[in-house]
């Protein structure tokens, strides 16, 4: 029987379609011509970028275990370039050389997992490949293939709980790598331990400010660091592949050498009518830069879980002055930073505003910190700290200046990360507001002098806090600071949450400074 192709041959390169491009050290060798030569057998030929992918995520060391198999394999690209296709038949491949391996696929959605299973057991009808495999089940959160030597692939949605407890798997692929959150990867990377050389592979786009997207970001910034590293010709080793295939960052939307550049499949495997589609279909422009064109958001190392759009319609240029405030203080992690926010309760919601940032020599300011809310206890309904570094000798500080014990409260971790999510709630939900033209009930101040709490909110992301979904800011630049953003969300918090009336300022007049 002649060859069925499921592909054409390709002439582009891995190293010529991706954007970032890191390597694992020390290589020796890979599995992929055996893979290869499987895929020929069941009528797959993969494009040239494709044989180079296969390449490297089966590359080994000298002990012959995968050179990625501790960080994994990481995947960032647009819709529509055949990462399923990809990834698919390269672990067919696999499944059918290794007996009873065992495969987990799983999307974070119900709807991406059900496609992915139906395009792949579509695949296992095909004549070339359907001697190979035993049977094809379809039945509700049953769904996975079997193959006739026991290895196996189980399909899933992470948002049903899907991997857990399912003991010695050999692969585990986390589609929809851009909405994968600490505590899925805590329930599913487990079960891969019990294998020698097991194989962890992350497919995804680039993520929206909305999506759970810290493993994929934080993923993406250490491998930029380390390709950085050795550019500068720096020793920098790495256990992990990153792929990213992207266009430029000020890519022209409808310039088809961009297209090509987002997508190696275009215009060959991709028509550019589907391209076309996804652009009508998701609407919004920066979503088609994102997802029909492999671009991240600003290009840069840094993300921010609040987006410019929503910290800017939430701003307001004119200081509000009537309600009950609070005063927030968080200190860093090792006590070398503060910042110090207010937080006004008015009748239509609560507006925020960092009142100073420091760092350096903190400890020698305490005294004047703690003088400047001493003169100002009196019209302020709680003065909340956060941070171990600081906030105890704060709190003695203001104690020893005879402010009430009811009017200071240093903050519990739970506490704390209330304040982070509450707020980024509360931006998002205002922003969707303004956009309706309705009032936002939150506002902060807009002005030149809240630079370093812009400056803040824009490189500052979510970071997983234990493994029950909470988390807390992170900085995630070098220089970035996370404690004016912290500073304000606790301001925020005190103001939504405190239900105690200040003892003077019977006009509700609060003027921060």
């Amino acid at each position: 029987m002649p060859q069925i192709r499921l592909t054409k041959p390709g002439t582009r390169k891995l190293s010529e379609v991706t954007k970032h491009l890191v390597i694992p050290s020390g290589i020796v060798s890979t599995g992929y011509p055996a893979v290869a030569a499987q895929c020929r057998k069941m009528g797959v030929v993969h494009d040239d970028w494709q044989q180079g992918l296969g390449k490297a995520i089966l590359a080994k060391r000298d002990t012959g275990l995968y050179a990625a198999g501790i960080g994994g394999v990481i995947l960032s690209t647009c819709r529509q370039v055949g990462k399923t296709f990809t990834f698919g038949t390269l672990i067919f491949a696999l499944c059918i050389l290794t007996q009873k391996t065992t495969v987990l696929w799983t999307a974070h959605h119900s709807k991406t997992s059900d496609e992915t299973f139906e395009a792949l057991a579509g695949m296992t009808m095909r004549s070339q490949i359907a001697p190979y495999v035993k049977k094809v089940m379809t039945g509700n959160g049953k769904q996975s293939i079997h193959f006739t030597n026991g290895s196996r692939i189980l399909f899933g949605a992470r948002e049903h709980g899907f991997g857990r407890g399912i003991p010695g798997v050999t692969i585990v692929v986390f589609d929809e790598g851009q909405i994968l959150k600490q505590s899925a990867l805590n329930d599913m990377v487990p079960a891969a331990n019990t294998v020698k050389n097991p194989l962890i592979l992350y497919m995804g786009t680039p993520p929206d400010p909305k999506d759970p997207s810290e493993v994929f970001k934080g993923r993406r910034r250490k491998m930029l660091a380390i390709e950085k590293a050795r550019a500068a010709g720096e020793a920098a080793s790495s256990d992990t592949l990153y792929v990213e295939i992207g266009a430029d960052a000020d890519a022209d939307l409808d310039d088809r050498k961009q297209w090509a550049k987002g997508n190696p499949s275009f215009p060959l495997r991709t028509p550019a009518e589907s391209i076309m589609r996804l652009r009508e279909q998701l609407g919004d422009d920066s979503s088609f830069r994102r997802e029909g064109m492999g671009i991240w958001d600003d290009d840069q190392e840094g993300s921010r879980a609040i987006s410019p759009v929503e910290w800017s319609s939430t701003g307001v240029e004119v200081a509000l002055t009537e309600g009950v405030r609070s005063f927030a203080v968080a200190f860093s992690f090792d006590g070398t930073r503060l910042a110090l926010s207010g937080g006004l309760k008015h009748d239509d919601g609560i507006h925020v505003e960092l009142i100073d940032a420091a760092d350096g020599d903190i400890a020698s300011g305490l005294s004047a910190l703690a003088d400047w809310l001493a003169d100002r206890w009196r019209n302020v309904a709680v003065i909340v700290l956060s941070g171990a570094a600081g906030a105890p000798v704060l709190a003695q500080l203001l104690k020893d200046r005879k402010v009430p014990d009811v009017v200071v409260k240093i903050v519990t971790t739970p506490e704390y990360t209330q304040s982070c999510s509450m707020t980024l709630d509360a931006v998002r939900e205002s922003a969707a507001a303004v956009k309706r033209d309705e009032r936002a009930q939150f506002t902060h101040l807009a002005l030149e002098g809240q630079s370093q709490l812009d400056e803040s909110v824009s490189v500052s992301d979510k970071k997983n806090r234990g493994m029950s979904g909470a988390w807390a800011w992170s900085a995630t630049t070098p220089d970035g600071d996370e404690t004016p953003i912290e500073s304000m969300s606790l301001a925020y918090w005190a103001a939504k949450t405190t239900k105690r009336k200040p003892r003077g300022d019977r006009e509700r007049k609060a003027v921060f400074l």
